[in-house]
């Protein structure tokens, strides 16, 4: 478990500062969703420390717990459309944490991959010193969801290189037909759905964190590049980084938990 940690002095705000201000960045009433984004477990009025972490799991919730938190910031939070709506097994456990020790969770999902500058896409784009065009990056796909823009490395095998170093591990890839890399498309997670949006965006490759079975033809037969790098690994810097700017304007202390998973 991999801990980055940011440290701010202060009495902390509000915790419906806290919401209104992560609303007024992320928008989230911009989005069709899959669950509910905001405050989805209330607990203490007032917040001073926050962890971010990317799934609302029990290993991070006790982390969280164990270094003090008042309030955790996700990206995959607890309640998703379909769910049976129990609250038994591992629903439970992890509710009874929070709740027992009175800690906030938040999450943001697609607003949280959205975000032009602190999202998931966007800080994944930077650290893999993807360019963008003019003003900002290039949007396709539902909900203008995905990324494009100008790749740093010319070749495939320069590309797989770079991503596996800056992500940390192995990436499944589908090779088109050889064609330079000149555009490169992404969106992190399970975005397997929108390579044939980025086909149209006219990029060389697609980055996302799976792949299924339909891809393996579409880059085949579309010779555009598909790499998939690992869901949990795609979507690890837009939590840290949004945690990491409320800290700076709210005065709160702040840590980004890993918890790591090979998905």
């Amino acid at each position: 478990m991999a801990v980055l940690q940011r440290q701010h002095s202060g009495d902390g705000v509000a915790r419906e500062t806290l919401l209104a201000t992560l609303d007024t960045w992320l928008e989230p009433g911009r989005f069709q969703d899959y669950g509910p984004n905001g405050l989805q477990v209330e607990g203490r009025a007032r917040v001073r420390r926050l962890v971010s972490g990317v799934t609302a799991s029990l290993a991070l919730i006790e982390a969280a717990i164990a270094d003090g938190a008042d309030a955790i910031l996700v990206h995959h939070g607890l309640f998703w459309r379909g769910q049976k709506g129990t609250v038994t097994g591992w629903m439970k456990q992890r509710l009874q944490r929070l709740l027992g020790h009175d800690v906030n969770l938040l999450a943001y999902h697609l607003p949280l991959d959205a975000h032009p500058q602190l999202g998931n896409n966007a800080q994944l784009g930077r650290r893999l010193g993807f360019a963008p065009d003019g003003d900002g990056w290039q949007r396709f796909g539902e909900q203008q969801l995905g990324f494009a823009g100008r790749s740093p490395v010319a070749s495939l095998a320069e590309l797989v290189s770079l991503v596996q170093t800056v992500l940390g591990r192995n990436v499944t890839v589908v090779p088109g037909d050889g064609r330079p890399i000149r555009r490169i498309g992404w969106c992190s997670g399970g975005a397997q759905g929108y390579f044939e949006a980025a086909i149209a965006a006219g990029v060389d490759a697609f980055l996302t964190g799976e792949i299924s079975e339909p891809q393996a033809h579409l880059a085949r037969e579309s010779g555009v590049a598909f790499l998939a790098a690992g869901h949990h690994a795609t979507e690890r810097y837009g939590a840290a980084a949004v945690g990491a700017r409320l800290a700076e304007e709210l005065g709160l202390a702040h840590r980004f938990i890993d918890i790591d998973n090979p998905a």
